[in-house]
């Protein structure tokens, strides 16, 4: 036999050996598939021990003798406090509680719900009743949730009996008891609105709130009061119709959530004056303040949380002194009192005007101006061609497209990108109101067709 063959044949006797040791303890096709056979997943006690940074909850749970309810429960949801909430409290507290233990479980209670809820459903929910008794309020800020104004990070740890979700203080029940009824009760238990609450008190708005089926109500934050410049909030508080004509500004008579507040880009409130609504820089603005807080759901409603107060807009006494009193529209003016349409703009008839600046009409070719002055005919058919009848809004007269004017002729009113244009025209600013309508300032000047 040669050197291969003698190889060959010590191979081969070293595999049957292999074989003969290795057969018997894979005797059964079962045993290959070892790594297919579920694990049993922790329960909630057990994950926070694996966490290694919940030891200061896991002692309170053990001195309340909680520890095995959690362990044992069929669905909870918990609201964890690291060991780095506890040692935030203030010096001496913990060791109180400890002393305490009736004070401890009712702490501990308020961080527990029934059921296994997820972060997207407690947001969703906005409010949710803890064993304690009492509700916890679940929003959204800078894109993460958070309970009771403390972010929730990491949430949606997943026991075999319920969801954890991590928080880095710890939570302190409401020292008064309160039911969600409505969405006066989800202000007071944000803790964010206390001149809000104030304000709804001192103009008895505060019952229509509670007892309304259906409102949205962008609501500013105390921050946003203080905001206002110095005596603002004492003066309002002594002026209570004015008080009450910027909070139902602040008010919609339907509940609508943010997406569709901003498929609509406006929206009427019970004040009657329209918010604006649009996106830029990746906030939602309503007016000119930035939505925070989205779409806080309540029994009646949704609160759209703001960083500053809206004001209605100012209303001069008729569109002729609010085109005189601007300064912006000095040949506009010039011109409607030498045709006599001046008068028709002290009327108790409500109109729409698109008013050319001084500017606009400087780009006329020179002498159009002087020309039109000297033909007072042709000059009312331009001015005519400007107006519109009604007080209407520019999404409303967008959403018609073509709009009939006061000289028989129509403009097209249309919306690109949230700009708005009447033909050619760049409307710079809208909705400066008067008592018998509005004005929409645009950068040129409308020349109907011939």
């Amino acid at each position: 036999m040669n050197a291969i063959a003698t190889r060959l044949t010590s191979w081969l006797g070293l595999a049957t050996i292999a074989l003969g040791v290795f057969t018997p303890v894979t005797h059964s096709q079962a045993n290959w598939n070892w790594w297919k056979r579920p694990r049993p997943e922790p329960n909630l006690v057990q994950k926070l021990e694996q966490a290694g940074h919940y030891k200061t909850l896991l002692t309170a749970l053990e001195l309340t003798q909680l520890k095995d309810t959690v362990a044992q429960a069929e669905a909870l949801t918990i609201f964890a406090p690291t060991d780095a909430a506890f040692a935030a409290l203030p010096a001496g507290t913990l060791a109180a509680l400890v002393n305490d233990t009736a004070a401890l479980k009712n702490i501990l209670l308020y961080h527990v719900l029934a059921g296994k809820i997820t972060s997207q459903e407690l947001l969703r929910r906005s409010t949710a009743t803890s064993l304690q008794g009492n509700p916890v309020l679940v929003t959204q800020e800078n894109w993460r949730p958070v309970v009771n104004g403390v972010a929730i990070h990491p949430a949606n740890i997943r026991a075999s009996n319920g969801y954890i979700h991590s928080i880095g203080q710890v939570l302190l029940p409401p020292t008064e008891d309160i039911t969600i009824t409505s969405l006066l009760d989800v202000l007071k238990l944000d803790g964010r609105f206390n001149i809000l609450l104030a304000a709804l008190q001192a103009t008895g708005l505060e019952d229509a709130v509670a007892s309304s089926p259906a409102l949205t109500i962008f609501a500013p934050t105390d921050d946003a009061f203080n905001a206002l410049p110095a005596g603002t909030i004492p003066a309002l508080l002594n002026d209570l119709p004015t008080l009450t004509d910027i909070l139902l500004y602040h008010v919609l008579g339907q509940k609508t959530d943010a997406v569709a507040l901003l498929k609509a880009q406006h929206a009427t409130t019970l004040q009657g004056d329209n918010v604006a609504i649009k996106f830029n820089n990746w906030k939602i603005l309503i007016n000119e303040a930035t939505l925070i807080t989205p779409n806080v759901n309540g029994p009646n409603g949704y609160l759209q949380v703001i960083d500053s107060v809206l004001l209605p807009p100012t209303k001069e006494t008729t569109l002729l002194d609010l085109l005189k009193g601007d300064g912006r529209f000095t040949t506009l003016v010039a011109a409607l009192e030498a045709t006599d349409l001046d008068a028709a703009l002290t009327g108790v008839d409500p109109l729409t005007i698109f008013a050319p600046t001084d500017e606009a009409f400087s780009k006329l070719p020179a002498g159009t101006v002087e020309g039109l002055l000297n033909n007072p005919t042709a000059l009312s058919n331009i001015l005519l061609y400007h107006v519109v009848s009604g007080d209407r809004d520019l999404p409303g007269l967008a959403a018609d497209r073509s709009v009939a004017t006061l000289n028989g002729q129509k403009v097209q009113v249309w919306n690109w990108l949230h700009h708005y244009f009447v033909n050619r025209s760049y409307v710079q600013e809208k909705d400066l109101l008067a008592d018998n309508g509005r004005v929409h300032v645009i950068n040129r000047v409308l020349l109907p067709p011939q």
